[in-house]
């Protein structure tokens, strides 16, 4: 997932974002209604958050310094992580507790009509940010499911407008509802039904979002298949003999760190060893262009010896796994 690709989708849903929150507080005006107050501090919110994801990807454009040496990156999963926040607490818990007080005190529709038709509007602009975002994720997605893309994908934010996009369509869906069964039953304590459930889903795409952006804040792994494919550019370079075990982490959607340790031929000398290392690198390259931090240690595979208990060998230390089973530890 390229950043033009991420930025596309981003610009699309703060566009639409934008002219359904003004859309929904004209409605609000006219009609009073719990749920269509919360349907517009939500869109307010999602704004927002489009301009802290363009936040993200600026500054992790930034050049490394002596104080952050691998760069910043990480900022975007930094900035995604306070969009869930942000979501939570200006979407969820504002929809909440004004859902509860309508409900406890409810006041019936003025001008259902407008806000039918604002809705009807919001739908609109709504499903365009949402076919955008389907679009620009489509050739990461591939031929997977849109769960796994979104639990698996390394690019914070097109899954992050996937799930606002979703979650304002199914609550304008609510809204909707809750408007229509507040008109034709002539009873007020729908909208702010209305209104309590849709807290309640942004608070449930709010916890996804936290969870999914945790994990890439604290740093996951390289995609299994990256991971297969470095581990044969290891295994298959002529000079080496084994590779003992190896280590990727995502720094950032198209930044991966890899570190290794690998059992090169015993009868190279120095200079041929530092070639051989280079070539080990270009190779990893070649197949997985974003591993653009790559550290390989040269070692030989030690056998733990008897009465040793594992990992306390020599060449194990913090973080490092015993080295006497094949592959990756």
């Amino acid at each position: 997932m390229s950043t033009a690709e991420s930025n596309r989708a981003i610009l699309a849903a703060l566009l639409a974002n934008l002219g359904i929150a003004i859309a929904k507080f004209i409605g609000f005006a006219f009609t009073m209604s719990s749920s269509m107050l919360a349907e517009g501090v939500h869109s307010v919110a999602d704004t927002g958050n489009q301009l802290l994801l363009l936040l993200g990807g600026k500054r992790s454009r930034r050049e490394p310094t002596p104080h952050h040496q691998f760069g910043f990156a990480r900022e975007r999963y930094f900035w995604a992580f306070v969009v869930s926040i942000v979501l939570f607490t200006l979407g969820s818990a504002f929809a909440l507790f004004e859902g509860i007080e309508k409900t406890l005190h409810p006041h019936q529709l003025e001008s259902p009509g407008w806000a039918i038709g604002i809705l009807g509007i919001a739908f609109v602009l709504e499903a365009f940010s949402f076919r955008t975002a389907v679009r620009e994720a489509r050739p990461a997605k591939a031929h997977g499911t849109w769960r796994g893309y979104i639990r698996h994908s390394k690019a914070p934010e097109i899954p992050v407008v996937l799930l606002e996009d979703t979650g304002a369509l199914f609550g304008l869906a609510i809204a909707l509802a809750a408007v229509i069964a507040d008109t034709v039953t002539g009873n007020a304590i729908w909208d702010g039904v209305g209104t309590v459930c849709i807290g309640l889903l942004l608070g449930a795409i709010a916890i996804i979002l936290c969870i999914e952006m945790k994990s890439l804040l604290i740093g996951e792994a390289a995609s299994s298949t990256h991971e297969e494919a470095i581990e044969t550019a290891i295994r298959t370079y002529p000079d080496v003999e084994d590779l003992i075990h190896m280590r990727t982490e995502h720094l950032g959607p198209e930044i991966i760190l890899v570190a290794a340790k690998a059992e090169f031929r015993r009868d190279l000398t120095m200079r041929q060893l530092a070639d051989a290392i280079d070539g080990v690198e270009s190779a990893i390259r070649a197949v997985v262009p974003e591993a653009t931090l790559i550290f390989i240690e040269p070692d030989i595979r030690r056998q733990a010896a008897a009465g040793t208990a594992p990992g306390t060998g020599p060449g194990t230390g913090p973080g490092t796994a015993p080295e006497t089973a094949k592959g990756t530890a």
